[in-house]
């Protein structure tokens, strides 16, 4: 049978459960309507939900309309319950909006639409309550036209010239159509609402089925069936228990087949399924298997969480809706914190944004809540789970920090025996952006698996700001730069340099403190609205009036939380209950205290041991400490602001061009070793060009070369050289480790003459287990094999990729060896012809040497006067004459 997945959501008293009562009685579900004022809603299952008369947890109900099944998804229309309602959205096909015809588009109802925009989710709407005295047709499709989308067309009154025209407007394709054939297909419409060009429109009262039958066959008729592919693939949006205790995993399979006893992982763990419930209402039916489209409910799953792909399926992003205000919660004399918090785990399991946290330098746990009303159905839920009476301090505000402009922030971790430094850019992104990350380093300067490390290291800690230890946000951090050492670096020294550059980089800039705001409406008599206006600008708020009337008017603005949270009490009191507030989370804006603010908390960033804004460098065998404000004069790597600088200079003047002969740096140098090394690690690996950092990421520099001279290598075949040379062999066979020190010393020297780079390769292929190692030794490279692989394999290696870009020369006495680098294009030298080059430089050395000293040589006489020259002069004659 076709399915559709379809989810119901309204502004709170909107009528929703009333709507979803209406369509289970209509389809044939349920014999009897229920009320929530009754308390009898058949989505209502929870007592507390009845209690209260409002949905707290996200239900579903199956039923059939014509040959396709509906899963319908009520979720909370609360404001403090936001969060779970979110999390629903990622799993519909479709969803029904609920707007009360006597209210309007209100402001939840705003971030309702805001929402579904963002997830790309068909939206049809149903303007419920239109049975009440006031309301108004007309009016109320020119305000949701005004306040949510053009696209909004009444649906109730089809095939008419002015429902085509209105259709035409909203798709060319549609208006082509229309003008060529007088009509427009069903197709058309179903096309133009699966893509959010078309939001039809439903008039009606839930409470008395009026224009509910129509409203269910059309949305049937209008809905697209969607098609899935065969691999498996699955979306959690819900993680929940039953009464037994068991726990219970919600997803939509998105691709292929489940079967009980299937196991299933998502590379981190591996479970099995025990059971696959298909849930409506309270009740459930247990299957055997399910197929794509389908929502269930699965047991034997312990690790999952909500907005987790499975199979195909992409892990959701972090939902945009989150909680505002921080408590703690006060457990009774003699419970045990350390056993209450497991308990409260199992809590935040199912509601993730809750984010239980045990603070160990206050002793005591914290929880991040949306509202007042959540905490009367936290109090309640674990007093009904785990009897236990816990109380709600006053609360405060979550605040969060960003910055104001563009900085790097370097962090480096070199302990003894460890190396890791890394570079990451940090730019304001837009309010709302939350925090995103990026990679524009080239894999010439860090390979990829340390930037996949990185960025690991990146998302999976909430980071800390320098004002008030708040969380970050708005926000784009990039991999620009880093260095990793080939021995000493580990994948724990670069969550050290990772976490160290970020707080590096927020000491060094601007940073803001930001708080949440509200934005509301306020609907109260005319008369007092000069009293709301007042207050409003006391909250630090702003307001404008939208409405007006004889007796009502409607403010509609913005204020921060800190200062509007409890005044829905003071509305009350004094418009002695006329006057109504909404509020719904605005977003984060700059605090309007926030220098009392950063005071009031007293964070102190340099005594965060737990969050260091230094670094860890090495000297003389020992680590020691760099201040944040210092790391740049230490920092190994160049600075990528710096450079990009640097490199806009040279351009903005003129462009002017000009000759330059090419050279080439120490960095450039250490990327062909590390290239040349990965190139060994299979096919994976394999070496190929790529564009260097500064062509990956600066701005390009526009040269005109008269000449481009190649820059010189020579690579010697270390073990070769020694056996062939008879002091060297003769001192190997008592001493290797000294005969191969004579030989690097001997070609250190030779460097510093010919300036030439040189890479003296040793094996080590016998050596179980061992990697290749290259060693800086003064101003040449030696490499280290690794296992399996002989100083001749990486020298010809070497000789092929790079004999192109390089005047290569290979200093060995292998004959094979010489016939495989003749024949890559490369220079040879003998073991014989190397020694004769050498003793021909020192000797050229140093009769330049001599030559200087002599044309420099000073002498006494030079210094003396004429008068004392005379008198030497008479006393050597007057000698001579005796």
């Amino acid at each position: 049978m076709k399915s559709l997945v379809i989810g119901i959501l309204a502004h709170v008293d909107a009528g929703k459960t009333t709507l979803s009562e209406s369509l289970l009685y209509l389809s044939g579900k349920i014999s009897r309507l229920g009320r929530v004022d009754n308390k009898d809603a058949y989505l209502d299952t929870f007592e507390l939900e009845r209690a209260r008369g409002i949905t707290i947890f996200s239900k579903q109900a199956m039923f059939e309309i014509g040959k396709i099944q509906i899963t319908l998804l009520d979720t909370p229309g609360h404001v403090d319950f936001s969060a779970e309602m979110e999390r629903t959205l990622q799993v519909l096909d479709y969803a029904i909006l609920v707007v009360s015809g006597a209210d309007g588009v209100q402001g939840h109802t705003k971030t309702l639409w805001r929402l579904l925009h963002m997830y790309q989710i068909p939206v049809f709407l149903f303007v419920n309550k239109m049975d009440q005295n006031g309301t108004n047709k007309d009016k109320l499709m020119k305000e949701l036209k005004r306040q949510l989308d053009d696209g909004c067309i009444e649906f109730s009154q089809i095939q008419t010239d002015e429902f085509y025209e209105q259709l035409a407007m909203c798709e060319e394709i549609m208006m082509e159509t229309l003008l060529e054939t007088g009509h427009i297909e069903i197709s058309q419409i179903k096309k133009a609402i699966t893509e959010r060009k078309v939001f039809p429109c439903f008039f009606g009262s839930a409470l008395k089925l009026e224009g509910v039958e129509q409203f269910m066959q059309d949305v049937v008729k209008y809905a697209r069936i969607p098609s899935y592919p065969d691999e498996f693939g699955a979306k959690i949006y819900k993680i929940a228990r039953d009464e037994q205790g068991n726990r219970l995993t919600y997803m939509k399979l998105t691709g292929g087949r489940l079967k009980v006893k299937d196991v299933i992982t998502n590379s981190v763990w591996k479970e099995k399924i025990n059971q696959i419930r298909i849930y409506s209402g309270h009740k459930y039916e247990q299957v055997n298997e399910v197929e794509a489209g389908s929502v269930c409910a699965v047991t034997g799953l312990s690790q999952t969480r909500p907005g987790e792909g499975l199979g195909i399926e992409e892990a959701s992003g972090t939902p945009v809706l989150e909680p505002v205000l921080s408590y703690q919660i006060i457990l009774p004399e003699g419970c045990d914190p350390r056993v209450m918090l497991p308990k409260l785990r199992q809590i935040e399991e199912e509601e993730p944004k809750l984010n239980i946290v045990w603070d160990e330098q206050l002793q005591e746990i914290q929880a991040q809540i949306m509202g007042e009303v959540q905490i009367e159905i936290l109090q309640s839920l674990i007093q009904s789970r785990f009897g236990v009476n816990v109380a709600f301090d006053a609360g405060r505000i979550v605040y969060k920090e960003t910055i104001a402009k563009v900085v790097e922030g370097v962090g480096h971790f070199e302990p003894l025996r460890h190396y890791a430094e890394v570079h990451l850019l940090m730019e304001p992104g837009e309010p709302g952006s939350g925090l995103q990350f990026g990679v524009e380093c080239s894999e010439d300067v860090l390979g990829k698996s340390w930037q996949r490390l990185i960025l690991s290291h990146l998302t999976e800690k909430a980071h800390k700001g320098v004002l008030t230890g708040s969380g970050i946000t708005d926000m784009k951090i990039t991999l620009v730069s880093g260095r990793a050492h080939n021995k000493h670096t580990d994948g724990g020294d670069f969550r050290e340099a990772t976490y160290r550059a970020v707080r590096q980089g927020l000491k060094e800039a601007e940073s803001l403190l930001l708080e949440p705001y509200y934005a509301f409406q306020l609907e109260l008599p005319v008369k007092m609205v000069g009293r709301a206006m007042t207050d409003i600008e006391k909250m630090h708020g702003t307001c404008q009036i939208t409405q007006t009337n004889d007796e009502i008017a409607v403010l509609v603005g913005s204020a921060p939380v800190v200062t509007m949270k409890n005044y829905q009490k003071e509305v009350v009191a004094y418009t002695k209950g006329h006057g109504r507030l909404f509020c719904s989370l605005k977003g984060y804006e700059p605090c309007h205290n926030g220098s009392e603010v950063i005071e009031s908390i007293g964070y102190d960033s340099e005594k965060d041991l737990e969050n260091p804004t230094g670094s860890v460098f090495c000297a003389h065998g020992a680590g020691f400490l760099v201040d944040w404000y210092a790391v740049k004069d230490y920092m190994h790597v160049e600075s990528y602001l710096q450079e990009n600088d640097d490199l806009s200079g040279d351009i903005a003047p003129n462009h002017a061009s000009y000759t330059e002969e090419r050279w080439i740096s120490l960095e450039e140098i250490d990327q062909i070793i590390n290239n040349t090394f990965y190139a060994n690690q299979g096919k994976k690996s394999v070496w190929k060009k790529r564009k260097t950092a500064r062509e990956s990421y600066y701005e390009p520099v526009t040269y005109v070369r008269e000449k481009e001279s190649k820059a010189e290598y020579l690579l010697v075949d270390g073990y070769n050289i020694i056996h062939a040379w008879p002091e060297l062999k003769e001192h190997a066979d008592d001493n290797m480790d000294g005969a191969r020190m004579k030989l690097l010393d001997t070609l250190s020297n030779y460097q510093g003459i010919r300036k030439c780079q040189i890479i003296v390769v040793f094996d080590a292929y016998r050596v179980q287990g061992h990697f290749e190692e290259v060693i800086d030794y003064h101003n040449i490279h030696m490499v280290y094999t690794k296992e399996a692989q002989t100083a001749d394999q990486y020298i010809e290696k070497f000789a092929h990729d790079h004999q192109k870009k390089y005047n290569i020369t290979v200093a060995t006495s292998d004959g094979l060896q010489q016939l495989i680098i003749r024949g890559a294009g490369c220079a040879l030298l003998s073991a014989r012809e190397l020694k004769v080059e050498i003793d021909g430089a020192n000797e050229r050395i140093m009769r330049e040497y001599q030559e200087v000293n002599g044309i420099r040589r000073n002498y006494l006489v030079d210094a003396l006067s004429p008068a004392a020259k005379q008198q030497v002069k008479e006393i050597v004659n007057k000698d001579k004459n005796q």
